[in-house]
């Protein structure tokens, strides 16, 4: 991994009221996030929590290797509702990323600008954020997330075309992820702290 030499264009300005989130009229038009058309024998779909996408869902959030990450090892009902309040809203969009008709990856697309992480960097109006999980465990370390991140991040980039920067931020004790991460495209910036971890920003620009 290449050492991080562009810190200060991202990095939080130490000055009052210099790192608040971006204002509600900076927002205004900037659209829910969208589903991403995939392709190279990728799909992407948004979350049906009225089908059985709510126990894949479900189930693999109790899977140990990414509770211990995304602590959201809730119950049924807990995801039911958050995935249908995320699916009315404008801030995040829950999706399924899969290949041949086979959901592999859990992914949420979100407005950065929206996020609690635009006040850790200067975010855009149009940046997203992704939030990644290789649901089955026998998934892991078999080059999914390095491979259709690039296809990923391309399809983001075409279906906003005021979209700059793609971001995640993953916890720093989740060294697989990030290194995942770093192969598919992303820079690291520098740590930041969120609500229950330290996290690496890390961004993919057009």
């Amino acid at each position: 991994m290449r050492p991080v030499t562009n810190l200060d264009d991202y990095r939080a300005v130490s000055r009052p009221g210099a790192n608040l989130p971006p204002e509600d009229s900076d927002l205004v038009g900037v659209p829910a996030p969208p589903v991403p058309s995939l392709g190279g024998g990728w799909c992407a779909r948004a979350v049906d929590p009225d089908s059985f996408d709510l126990e894949l869902v479900h189930g693999w959030m109790q899977s140990p290797h990414v509770a211990a990450f995304w602590q959201q090892a809730w119950s049924r009902e807990l995801w039911d509702a958050e995935l249908r309040a995320q699916l009315a809203g404008v801030h995040s969009l829950p999706c399924l990323v899969g290949r041949d008709g086979t959901p592999m990856l859990y992914l949420e697309v979100y407005r950065a600008a929206r996020d609690q992480v635009a006040r850790c960097y200067r975010a855009r109006p149009h940046d997203i954020g992704l939030h990644v999980a290789v649901g089955d465990l026998a998934l892991t370390d078999r080059g999914l997330v390095r491979s259709v991140l690039p296809v990923l991040t391309e399809a983001l980039f075409e279906a906003d075309p005021a979209c700059t920067r793609v971001l995640l931020e993953p916890d720093v004790r989740n060294k697989r992820a990030i290194a995942s991460f770093h192969a598919g495209g992303f820079e690291p910036v520098g740590e930041i702290l969120l609500p229950g971890k330290v996290a690496l920003l890390m961004i993919h620009s057009r």
